[in-house]
C-alpha cells in the first residue's frame, strides 16, 4: 500500500465551511491530489482536553461547536462514518500511553470545516484524536511519532489548527484588516523552520520568537502542527500549499508532507 502524506491545515473561521476562497480551494486541491485513504485521522485544535482519547463510534456526530454564525452553518452536516476497529489500532500504536475509546465526541468544526472541501463526499471513515492539555509540546511531538505505521496502512493523518491564533485581537470589524506585525513575524519564523526542517525550533516555538506570546497565546491551535511535522521522515518533502493571515491574527498556513502523486 502507498505511504500516505501528512497534512496540516490552517482551518480559520468556521465560515470557511460555507465559503469558496483561496484557502478552501487549496484544501480541495489537496484532497484531489492525495491517494484515496481508507480512513482519516484528525488531530483538531477543538478537542483539547485532559487525557488522550480517540473517537470509536460507528457514526460520529457533526458537532457545531461555535456561536453567533449563520443558521446555514449550524445546519451543515458531515456524515462520514467512523471506524471502531481503527480506533482500537490507534490505541495500540500509541501504547503505553493510556488512550480511551470515546463514544461521545464526534467531529468538531476543526475537522469537518476542512474535510467538507477536501473530501466533500463524506464517504471515508473519519476519526479524531484528542490533544492532552496536560502535556507539553515535546510530549505531543514524541507521541505523534508513534502514529507513523498508520501512514502505511492507508490512514491519512491531518493536523487542523492555526499557526497564528489570537481570538482577543481578531479584527471582526474589518475583514480586510492587515496582519499585525507580530503575527507576520511569527508566521515567517515558523515557515522558515518548516522549510529548514528545524523541528526543534518549532517544538520550542515559545523561544523561536518573542512574538509567540501574542501569536500563539494558547497552545491548542498550534499543537496540531506538531503532529504533522513529527511524522516527516528523512528526505520527505514539505510543501506550503497556501498561506495568509486573516482578520489580523488568524494564520491560514497549510502544508503537505510527503509525496502526493500529483
Amino acid at each position: 500500500m502507498t505511504r500516505l502524506p501528512v497534512l496540516f491545515l490552517g482551518h480559520g473561521s468556521p465560515m470557511n465551511a460555507l465559503e469558496i476562497n483561496r484557502y478552501t480551494e487549496a484544501w480541495a486541491r489537496i484532497g484531489r491530489s492525495v491517494p484515496r485513504p481508507r480512513a482519516i485521522l484528525v488531530v483538531s485544535a477543538h478537542w483539547y482536553i485532559p487525557g488522550t482519547r480517540v473517537t470509536a463510534m460507528e457514526q460520529p456526530r457533526t458537532i457545531h461547536d461555535f456561536g453567533n454564525f449563520p443558521r446555514a452553518l449550524f445546519e451543515m452536516e458531515y456524515p462520514a462514518p467512523g471506524d471502531p476497529a481503527l480506533a482500537a489500532r490507534v490505541r495500540d500504536v500509541l501504547a503505553p500511553v493510556d488512550v480511551a475509546l470515546d463514544s461521545r465526541w464526534g467531529l468538531d468544526h476543526g475537522t469537518w470545516s476542512v474535510l467538507v472541501h477536501a473530501f466533500p463526499q463524506a464517504d471515508i471513515p473519519v476519526l479524531q484524536l484528542s490533544i492532552d492539555m496536560t502535556k507539553p509540546a515535546a510530549a505531543h511531538y514524541e507521541l505523534a511519532k508513534r502514529l507513523s505505521p498508520l501512514r502505511d496502512e492507508g490512514v491519512l493523518i491531518v493536523g487542523s489548527g492555526n499557526v497564528v491564533h489570537n481570538l482577543e485581537t481578531i479584527r471582526f470589524d474589518d475583514p480586510s484588516a492587515p496582519a499585525y506585525d507580530w503575527a507576520t513575524r511569527f508566521n515567517e519564523a515558523i515557515r522558515t523552520a518548516l522549510t529548514e526542517r528545524d523541528h526543534t525550533a518549532i517544538v520550542d516555538y515559545v523561544r523561536i520568537s518573542r512574538d509567540a506570546v501574542l501569536a500563539a497565546p494558547d497552545p491548542d491551535h498550534f499543537y496540531p502542527l506538531l503532529y504533522a511535522i513529527a511524522l516527516q521522515e528523512p528526505g520527505e518533502p514539505l510543501a506550503i500549499e497556501v498561506d495568509g493571515i486573516e482578520l489580523g491574527s488568524v494564520g491560514m498556513l497549510s502544508v503537505v508532507i510527503g509525496e502526493t502523486g500529483r
